[in-house]
């Protein structure tokens, strides 16, 4: 995404490494006028499809947390902005009449940008938030924070490592011609990269956009890159001229990913890492179910699985936080991810999946029922883990 860049005031190395992954809860609300501030301390986001009102525009260090209520009548996303248009946290796929809740670490003082993107595209309605006070970070007596983010930084890791690897094996493919070959190896190389999408999301530059947009999502004048653009020549209009070109564009920024999260500086907030969980199953929620994501292959059951499963890792890291702070919690959420499980493995077929064109209506209903019930409890679980 492109935008105004963060005006710096006093932003510490950690604070530009940190890597946000976004959000938590959704309540089904009347819709209200919103623009105040509402529980103890909460900031109100009225959104409407012309509009983004924020309650105020000046918070300080630390966790903030944003109520966002949808009066449009398009669905929605709320973002922070960091510097260079860092995501800082971000909800996605508000629906009409809704009210999703986010909480993000701004642990350092400067001015951020809020966003509200009615329709999910576009750069956003925007305005400064002016974060104030002293740098602060989470207090950590026991550890388990730091055991967090160092263990999903692990996790991530372990994912880009599979994916360069496999990533290197499918351009191969479709550079020497061999269409089935590559066929068959793009979804297992795109579900490491589905695992982990939070984190391309949140580095700036485009990243993600460049890896992963959809045709529909093409703003005119820009080149389409990325997996989706060699899906659709390989489903449906066959190798053309530029497609190695797009083999290698793709290779190379997978390969700019994993410099960025291999890199020494490079951070993960366990209220991010928590908010990266249910920030995957919007990714479900919003384009495998409808069958928009793989369009052309109609592959989207092995992104669906991916991210149910980078949500798991997520949840994983953070769990002894969880346990310490709500054991309750955690068994509920383990017995909603066996049912999702157990219903996602009635459609698979030899090493992965059937294809979601087979997958009926009714089918895709139920896989939405248990995505919402799973999602009820992982958006517990930022404020879980932010001690809330």
């Amino acid at each position: 995404m492109k935008g105004t860049p963060l005006r710096r005031t006093t932003f510490a190395l950690a604070a530009l490494a940190a890597l946000p992954l976004a959000l938590a809860g959704c309540t089904e609300k009347s819709s209200s006028d919103g623009g105040s501030e509402s529980g103890s301390g909460d900031i109100a986001v009225a959104a409407s499809d012309t509009t983004c009102d924020v309650a105020t525009s000046e918070g300080t260090t630390g966790n903030s947390t944003f109520q966002i209520t949808n009066n449009g009548t398009k669905v929605t996303e709320f973002y922070v902005y960091g510097e260079g248009d860092r995501v800082m946290g971000e909800v996605e796929n508000i629906g009409p009449g809704l009210t999703r809740q986010l909480i993000v670490a701004l642990p350092d003082p400067g001015t951020y940008q809020t966003a509200c993107k009615a329709g999910m595209v576009g750069d956003g309605i925007r305005a400064d938030f002016v974060v104030s006070g002293d740098a602060v970070r989470q207090a950590d007596e026991n550890g388990l924070l730091d055991e967090a983010a160092t263990g999903y930084k692990r996790y991530v890791v372990s994912q880009v490592d599979a994916l360069q690897e496999t990533t290197a094996s499918f351009v191969a493919a479709v550079k020497s011609g061999d269409i089935e070959a590559a066929k068959t190896q793009f979804p297992v190389t795109r579900s490491y990269y589905e695992r982990i999408e939070p984190v391309a999301e949140a580095f700036p530059d485009d990243l993600d956009p460049r890896i992963d947009l959809r045709e529909p999502d093409v703003e005119p004048g820009d080149t389409w890159t990325g997996f989706h653009r060699i899906e659709k020549d390989l489903w449906e209009q066959g190798l053309q001229p530029d497609t190695n070109q797009m083999a290698d564009q793709l290779q190379a920024d997978i390969a700019e990913l994993a410099e960025k999260v291999k890199a020494e500086d490079f951070t993960i907030d366990p209220i991010q890492v928590a908010g990266g969980a249910q920030g995957l199953l919007d990714e479900v929620a919003k384009t495998k179910i409808s069958g928009e994501e793989d369009f052309f292959s109609h592959t989207d059951l092995w992104d669906f699985q991916a991210n149910v499963d980078g949500s798991q890792a997520a949840v994983a890291a953070v769990r002894p936080i969880i346990d310490q702070n709500d054991a309750e919690l955690g068994s509920a959420i383990d017995a909603r991810f066996a049912e999702l499980d157990a219903e996602l493995a009635e459609y698979r077929q030899g090493d992965g999946f059937v294809f979601y064109d087979t997958v009926t209506e009714p089918q895709r209903q139920e896989l939405s029922n248990k995505i919402d019930a799973l999602s009820a409890e992982v958006s517990q679980v930022q404020g879980v883990v932010a001690g809330q």
